[in-house]
């Protein structure tokens, strides 16, 4: 299987809000599409659904044109899509259904993810229980809907109906917005799992740690425009090591001066600099030993994806 876009473009009015959007999965991994607010991510994964026209693009699945009607995709949104007032399991069941499921079938995927979810009170009701722990002859509580969970246990309930098909392709806009640690981490074990089994997922967060954790490659928008794209390890290695962390026993502010570093920042005697790259790391160390300073930490890494991003898009405020 194979995921391929090309040239996505689309316009409201004079305002372009995808510019040629093109990139392309031959294996299954995790590609992250990331951009500051109104870059243009949830436009793009729309168009990639049929959920917007085009202007211009096309997306093929397997070298045909992708149809979630024999796609097997599994799409969690950002915004919260569930009805306020039904309950959880017809909504869950109504959705399995939409994408071909029978109603016994569902039952059975839903018992499973509403375990591994944790979400298994929401869904089914239960006798109340008198302080024997033996139950009362009493109406068992009904099932919740959905606007009397939290966003986080809604986000859950989202992420279930996405998962239910078993899909081959996983679209997640945004899917740890919002979530506690705990729940962070139960997300994240879901998206090992999918990786594990080999599938396609496409996914869309502002949180670059979490992007680094699970995506191979990148694109990066800005103002609608692709501004960085490629294996995201390639990309890291092109800028080489430039960010060194220094912990010394005395002040070295005047030596990092000198030499002409770029101080980033300082905490009493820990600095965080930026240098050109190897040569001028271990010159500045043979400096500081000349000095007779005492180096307790000397660590040259690459740049975060958090400071790639900052460096391609740092021009355009969120409002």
């Amino acid at each position: 299987m194979s995921l391929e876009v090309r040239n996505l473009s689309k316009k409201y009015g004079e305002k372009t809000v995808v510019e040629n959007l093109s990139f392309e999965m031959k294996n299954p991994g995790v590609f992250a599409l990331l951009g500051t607010n109104g870059a243009g991510k949830t436009t793009s994964i729309r168009m990639m659904l049929n959920m917007l026209s085009r202007d211009t693009g096309e997306v093929l699945w397997n070298g045909a044109p992708l149809d979630t009607a024999t796609c097997n995709v599994g799409y969690l949104a950002e915004e919260r899509g569930l009805y306020p007032k039904y309950t959880l399991m017809d909504q869950l069941i109504y959705f399995a259904g939409l994408r071909g499921i029978s109603k016994a079938e569902a039952k059975k995927r839903i018992r499973y993810w509403a375990g591994r979810l944790e979400v298994e009170e929401y869904l089914y009701p239960q006798a109340p229980k008198s302080e024997d722990g033996k139950k009362k002859r009493a109406k068992a509580q009904a099932p919740k809907k959905a606007d009397q969970l939290s966003k986080g246990n809604q986000q859950k309930i989202q992420f279930m109906t996405a998962l239910l098909p078993d899909p081959d392709l996983l679209i997640l806009d945004e899917p740890l917005s919002g979530l506690d640690p705990v729940n962070t981490d139960l997300f994240k074990g879901i998206i090992r799992d999918e990786i594990a089994k080999g599938k396609y997922l496409i996914m869309s967060s502002h949180q670059m740690a979490t992007v680094e954790e699970f995506c191979t490659d990148i694109i990066i928008l800005n103002r609608s425009k692709t501004v960085l794209a490629g294996h995201l390890n390639d990309i890291k290695k092109s800028y080489g090591r430039i960010n060194l962390l220094l912990k010394t026993e005395t002040d070295v502010t005047d030596l990092i001066r000198q030499e002409g570093l770029t101080l980033v920042s300082a905490k009493e005697t820990e600095y965080q600099i930026k240098v050109s790259g190897d040569e001028q790391a271990n010159g500045f160390l043979k400096l500081l030993i000349e000095n007779g300073v005492t180096v307790v930490t000397f660590s040259l890494r690459e740049p975060s994806l958090h400071e790639i991003f900052v460096e391609k898009v740092g021009d355009v405020h969120e409002a």
